[in-house]
């Protein structure tokens, strides 16, 4: 599978929805709307759990993405992730950077340095 970087900085590739939603997986679907359901106190079903990657503009969604502030963002300013931005790290992106997993804020810096350095 190759590697996609979402608006956020999630690597796709190694994400449930994702890794779901690409193999047919329903166990890792049904075990990813639970943890995310836990993860951000929110009900989560098996059905929201469809993703081919926010970077998309066709396909399928997670049904968050729908009012996600940093996709909108990203995609106004035309931008294939928070890292292309010359406003890197803003305060939405880095409030949300604790849900993630430790390596995305650290990937999404060293992506920018490249851009900007």
């Amino acid at each position: 599978m190759e590697k996609m970087i979402a608006r956020c900085g999630i690597v796709c590739s190694e994400c449930g929805a994702f890794i779901a939603t690409k193999t047919g997986d329903e166990k890792l679907r049904e075990k990813t709307a639970k943890e995310w359901s836990a993860m951000f106190k929110a009900d989560i079903k098996p059905e929201d759990v469809y993703c081919d990657g926010c970077t998309q503009n066709e396909g399928y969604l997670f049904s968050h993405c729908h009012e996600c502030e940093i996709r909108k963002c990203c995609d106004e300013k035309k931008l294939e992730n928070c890292a292309h931005c010359d406003e890197f790290i803003c305060d939405k992106l880095e409030g949300f950077f604790k849900y993630l997993p430790p390596n995305t804020k650290e990937n999404m810096i060293k992506i920018h340095r490249s851009l900007f350095v």
